[in-house]
């Protein structure tokens, strides 16, 4: 009988990358893979180690199974991903009920890994980061409809809250017949939304060609049968040229639509935090995108409570939120990460103060979305169907503003039976939180 083998994927839909290609290397060696970990023999982990809640989050799913472990419903659990690179050293010391900790540069080994846990090692497997494969086949675990096309690896950006350049190493693109081949192959197996991903995914190519492939790259995208949408997130906005929005604005397949991580507005919090920019220019760049491509859904992120953030430059945050009107922004309270510049920063804010900047950010972003919604109202909208609410009864989708796993939801009646991943023409009768409401039109 086989080995089962299963895998829970943490944080971002990079990480969840890394994990499909686990998952295709086990089972090009056999093994049988099962999507609840909770009933396989070998449980792999695949942790976040981005922030302070994202740390929390995997020490308990690894706590969770060690447990498990402890009952006897699983035999071994292994530890992959950002944490375990990031803490490669101590995970085992604190976590000795887990059988291994495998930093990203031995990823392409994990059937080794499984090998010697499995004969009963107990051990930590470490190597460099740019050892990190990025090429081999997948396993899926998105909707059977969309998948997620990682570009590159690593930042060089070196932002000085953040701590993914020492966990991933520095950028590193994939070669463009590389990616066009997994992407071909993905549209062959039937994925109708492409999801391009990168930590800076504007600054594709650079490191190989000498300047950002990322338009020529979404054209050749665009031009291949089988998808419906291409989006794109993680767009810096110092490197959103005019030649890329004008392919997002060409290209029917180009979702209107832009991830854009802004992070702040005042000109000196950028400047700590090692980004570029300042509160006129944001708001000119915001202007530019909506002229180049009418109709474009903005998301954005951003950071509240700063080391050093004084009350001014945080409303100077709150006006540029206003002013900007981005149709989608999720903001967070800063988490100050040992090993980086803003980490070791005098003025560090306390917790309530962060937490109620960031709260009091989302409430007026509420405000804009709310009113975004509601102009919604009466429109018909392209929807992907992504299942059926058997207690509601009432199909729920997406639309080409709303990206998986992050934005909003479309939930529609119809007089037809439709499956997941079928497209149909919504016309929106009314609002519900985040989400709208409406009905199936021809």
């Amino acid at each position: 009988m086989a080995v089962k083998v299963g895998i829970v994927s943490l944080g971002c839909p990079k990480n969840q990358v890394d994990a499909e290609q686990l998952f295709g290397r086990l089972k090009q060696a056999g093994y049988e893979l099962v999507g609840d970990a909770a009933l396989a023999d070998v449980a792999i982990i695949n942790t976040c180690g981005f922030i302070e809640s994202a740390k929390q989050e995997s020490i308990d799913e690894i706590l969770s199974f060690c447990t498990l472990k402890g009952e006897g419903q699983i035999k071994h659990v292994i530890i992959t991903g950002c944490l375990a690179e990031r803490y490669r050293e101590e995970v085992l010391k604190e976590i000795p009920e887990a059988d291994a900790v495998v930093g990203i540069g031995c990823n392409g080994d994990i059937c080794k890994v499984v090998e010697r846990v499995l004969a009963g090692e107990q051990f930590t497997c470490t190597a460099e980061k740019t050892a990190l494969p990025l090429e081999g086949e997948r396993v899926l675990t998105t909707l059977p409809y969309y998948a997620y096309l990682k570009v590159a690896e690593g930042c060089s950006n070196c932002c000085t809250y953040c701590a993914i350049p020492s966990i991933r190493g520095p950028f590193r693109s994939r070669r463009m017949e590389d990616v066009i081949k997994e992407a071909e192959s993905l549209a062959r197996d039937g994925i109708k939304e492409l999801v391009v991903v990168a930590q800076d995914t504007t600054r594709y190519g650079e490191d190989l060609y000498g300047a950002s492939a990322l338009p020529e790259l979404l054209r050749r995208l665009c031009r291949i049968d089988g998808f419906e949408w291409v989006r794109l997130l993680y767009c810096y906005p110092e490197r959103i040229t005019d030649e890329l929005l004008d392919v997002i604005a060409s290209e029917p397949k180009a979702a209107k639509y832009l991830d854009i991580p802004i992070q702040h507005a005042d000109a000196d919090v950028l400047k700590a935090m090692n980004r570029t920019g300042n509160f006129d220019w944001l708001l000119s760049l915001v202007k530019r995108i909506r002229e180049k491509v009418p109709g474009i859904t903005l998301r954005t992120t951003l950071i509240a409570g700063f080391p050093g953030e004084t009350e001014q430059q945080f409303e100077t945050l709150v006006e540029f939120v206003k002013q900007a009107k981005f149709e989608r922004l999720g903001c967070f309270a800063y988490s100050q990460e040992e090993n980086t510049p803003a980490g070791r920063m005098p003025n560090q804010l306390s917790e309530e103060v962060k937490e109620r900047r960031a709260e009091l950010v989302m409430l007026e972003q509420m405000r804009i979305h709310d009113a975004y919604n509601a102009a919604k109202v009466g429109r018909k909208l392209r929807v992907v169907t992504e299942g059926y609410d058997r207690y509601g009864e009432i199909y729920f989708g997406r639309s080409e503003a709303d990206a998986p796993d992050i934005d909003g939801k479309v939930f529609f009646s119809s007089g037809e039976k439709h499956a997941m991943g079928d497209f149909v023409m919504v016309e929106v009768d009314d609002v519900m939180d985040y989400d709208l409401i409406g009905h199936v039109v021809e």
